[in-house]
């Protein structure tokens, strides 16, 4: 179930089928705005890919269909999303003035190892009014300043009354929350991140939502905070975005 309802989400977001993530061949949809996609995307894409394993389901604007369309049904699934076939479909895009820009994979919790794990500091459950003074950068991958307003659940670990770390969700669309997590340099690789993922989780689901979790491939240290914390690796995205927002993303 919790499958299902990240892939109808993605279909939302992906203007497609729920049935074109496992219909075991790839798809090229039109990408369209939709007031119930995730929050923080800019609808409509110019590229993006998805993939559950199966296929490749990709959302682009109607001018790109065919040059994607090759791209994807030209090489293996997995080898969409990385060099050096990847340079491919960059060199197509950079001569139209953009570039592929996010490279992510996506985590849902396995239910049947999702539990409360145990933390040696004190835990509390924080609300959006708990947040308030929180949007600096230390606490940024927990709270997102400029969508504030979708911070609505967290988990706060204090040592000595001083917050030491912080799991928070984002209310990114009707049906699924995202999780973020931070913890002081100084208390990191003692379990008190998987410990506010696997709490934070568990009340997302109480709340009745689907928790998900997203890091880049490359970020290990989130990667297994995922999986220890009970989550697995669900689907994974490409997105192409202008040339202008990746040069300002790089200064």
């Amino acid at each position: 179930m919790i499958k299902k309802i990240a892939m109808q989400q993605s279909a939302i977001d992906s203007n497609c089928r729920v049935e074109d993530f496992i219909c075991g061949k790839n798809v090229v949809a039109i990408s369209k705005e939709n007031k119930s996609a995730r929050k923080y995307l800019n609808l409509p894409h110019i590229c993006n890919l998805i993939s559950y394993g199966d296929n490749i389901v990709a959302s682009v604007s109607e001018k790109y269909k065919d040059v994607v369309e090759y791209y994807i049904n030209k090489y293996p699934i997995e080898h969409c999303f990385e060099t050096p076939n990847m340079h491919v479909l960059n060199d197509a895009f950079q001569k139209e003035g953009s570039r592929v820009c996010f490279m992510a994979e996506y985590f849902l919790p396995d239910i049947s190892v999702l539990t409360p794990l145990p933390c040696d500091h004190e835990l509390k459950i924080l609300y959006p009014e708990d947040f308030k003074g929180l949007y600096t950068e230390t606490w940024s991958n927990a709270l997102c300043e400029k969508r504030k307003e979708l911070d609505i659940l967290g988990v706060g670990a204090y040592r000595d009354g001083t917050l030491i770390g912080l799991a928070a969700c984002s209310a990114d669309c009707e049906t699924m929350w995202q999780i973020g997590v931070d913890v002081l340099p100084e208390h990191r690789r003692k379990g008190i991140a998987s410990a506010l993922t696997s709490r934070l989780a568990i009340e997302i689901l109480e709340s009745g939502k689907v928790p998900f979790y997203c890091c880049a491939w490359s970020n290990l240290r989130s990667a297994r905070n995922a999986i220890k914390s009970g989550f697995r690796p669900a689907w994974v995205e490409m997105t192409v975005k202008p040339a202008s927002t990746v040069n300002e993303m790089n200064m």
